[in-house]
């Protein structure tokens, strides 16, 4: 059975929300909250952060894929 090409777009993002809405969630949250530093930064506050620029970097790359 083949999809049409805006129902796989539509389970990729759902997906990625699925994935985002887990990896922000508090069980895996709480495996960087250590007192820790990366680069000078607290690991806490750098591990959120890149966790959250790579939701919306591969949300860029959901984006840029369906409208072809």
């Amino acid at each position: 059975m083949q999809h049409s090409s805006g129902a796989l777009g539509r389970q990729r993002l759902v997906a990625l929300f699925v994935a985002g809405w887990g990896l922000l969630n508090f069980p895996l949250l709480a495996l960087w909250d250590r007192d820790a530093t990366v680069l000078g930064l607290p690991l806490f506050p750098a591990a959120l952060f890149l966790l959250w620029a790579s939701l919306i970097a591969a949300l860029a790359v959901l984006m840029e894929r369906s409208a072809d």
